[in-house]
């Protein structure tokens, strides 16, 4: 493979400060707010070509209406993925309107998030549309690794993507005691070939500074399990600005000696560009 493909983040937030017009639904852990310009600037500054700017569930709820304008403003720097409702009762149609706008790569479901069941309709509507559509469907599942393993035998077809390594991750300091619990669940999802996994804001479950080096043990095993053709790096930031900066979220994969050139290249936009179909050079 290549190493000079652009650097892609994985999974990156936006948004604006809470206001009337465009009011929160709950307080996100970060800054006040993080414009789509501030998350320009802080790309730039550190060398990051593009990222997936992912519409924040916490604050916007199912409304993608702010990281649209973002787009509109940065056409060539980012692709969308917004969360959708799977108790809609027109969620197929939702995710069908979605995937047609321009800039758009992909969908996702928040499984952490509610008490979803294996038989909820609209769970398998998402997957069954992101087929069809033929994009990627993100699931954010740390918690619910036996539903995702349920739902990904049902949709051979769809590409599914675990969010944030498949594991639970701190919101403020310190990271759990046993951070890296079920990994040995999310390495039985390998199985799957049409599932990939996001190697997102790994750097918050390290009990260790800069460059975090006990990390690299367990996702070690992820890319042993998955292969540097199913893994794909990302900060998820702003979630992990209490931990860490935007900066040490990206060095930490760039001076990592473990990694080669060409996996490095790989897991830092070369899969991404193959599995989302995008890139930040294209504008999407």
């Amino acid at each position: 493979m290549p190493t000079n493909l652009p650097t892609i983040d994985c999974q990156v937030h936006a948004y604006e400060r809470n206001r009337p017009e465009r009011p929160w639904r709950a307080v996100l852990a970060g800054p006040d707010e993080v414009t789509g310009d501030d998350m320009v600037a802080a790309m730039d500054a550190v060398g990051v070509d593009g990222a997936l700017l992912i519409s924040p569930f916490t604050i916007y709820g199912f409304d993608a209406g702010y990281v649209l304008e973002v787009y509109e403003q940065h056409p060539d720097r980012f692709g969308l993925i917004k969360p959708f409702d799977p108790h809609s009762p027109t969620v197929a149609d939702e995710v069908a309107e979605w995937t047609a706008r321009p800039g758009v790569v992909g969908a996702r479901i928040m499984l952490s998030f509610a008490d979803y069941d294996v038989n909820d309709a609209g769970l398998d509507e998402i997957l069954a549309a992101g087929a069809r559509a033929g994009v990627p469907v993100n699931v954010l599942c740390s918690g619910k690794l036996p539903l995702f393993r349920e739902l990904a035998r049902r949709h051979p077809n769809t590409q599914l993507v675990i969010d944030h390594v498949g594991l639970a991750q701190p919101f403020h300091p310190p990271p759990p005691a046993a951070p890296f619990a079920d990994l040995d669940n999310v390495l039985s999802l390998a199985e799957f070939e049409h599932v990939a996994i996001k190697i997102s804001g790994a750097c918050t479950l390290s009990r260790e500074p800069f460059p975090y080096a006990d990390i690299w043990q367990p996702l070690g095993r992820i890319f042993e399990a998955y292969g540097f053709e199913r893994c794909m790096w990302g900060t998820d930031w702003t979630r992990a600005v209490n931990l860490l900066t935007y900066e040490q979220g990206v060095e930490a994969f760039r001076v990592a000696e473990q990694l080669s050139d060409a996996e490095r290249a790989a897991l830092m936009g070369g899969t991404l560009q193959r599995i989302y179909n995008w890139s930040p050079a294209a504008g999407g």
